[in-house]
This record gives C-alpha cells, structure tokens and sequence, in this order.
C-alpha cells in the first residue's frame, strides 16, 4: 500500500468520528509517518500532548498536541488491506481518546487496545 493511499485511509478513520467529538477536539494536528522510533518498532500509533482532562487556566499559546499513525508497523501486521483499513481505524480512535483522555487499559477493555 502507497503512503497516499494509506494517508486517504487515515483521513477515512478521522471522517468517520462522530462530528460531536470532532467538535471538541482541540489544538491537535494528525500525521502519518511511515515508521515510527527504532526503539519501538511496531508501534502503530502516538499522541503527544496534553489531554483535555489535563489542561487548565494555563494551557494557551502551546503548539498543537500531535497524534501520528504510523504505516510501516500497520502493513507489516496485516494480512489484506480490509485488514489494514481495520487497524488504521482502530488505532486513530484510540490516539484520539487520548486526546480525550482516556488510558489505554479503559481502551484496552472497550476493544480499541
């Protein structure tokens, strides 16, 4: 899969959100990069930032939080591309519940693990 196509795939996941949450997002941009740090090799998704739950009188004028999806990881897991499609959107509702803040054990037991 092209990093085009897996791009169209990510902003798919991100169309799919109800546009209710959509709505309160905040001060988060989405990347999609093709691998992430050697360290953690078949990492799939990162969020970097300050949750909502987090953030008080002092959050302002902070660069944007970052989710990226990573592809490498993802097309290496996967067997057939509606297998890639399923994890892509898996792990983007699972970056933006962080943003939310929800930890990964509650995602964990909601499937988004």
């Amino acid at each position: 899969m092209t990093r085009e196509e897996f791009e169209e795939l990510v902003a798919e996941a991100l169309d799919r959100i109800p546009p209710e949450l959509m709505r309160l997002m905040d001060n988060v941009a989405v990347f999609v990069e093709d691998e992430p740090a050697a360290d953690d090799p078949e990492l799939l998704g990162l969020y970097e930032g300050t949750p909502l739950t987090d953030r008080g009188e002092w959050y302002a004028g902070v660069l944007p939080d970052r989710i990226t999806i990573y592809r490498g990881p993802a097309l290496r897991m996967c067997e057939t591309r509606e297998d890639v499609v399923a994890e892509t959107e898996i792990t983007v509702v699972h970056e933006i519940a962080h943003h939310f803040g929800i930890d990964d054990e509650r995602l964990h037991a909601l499937g988004y693990g």
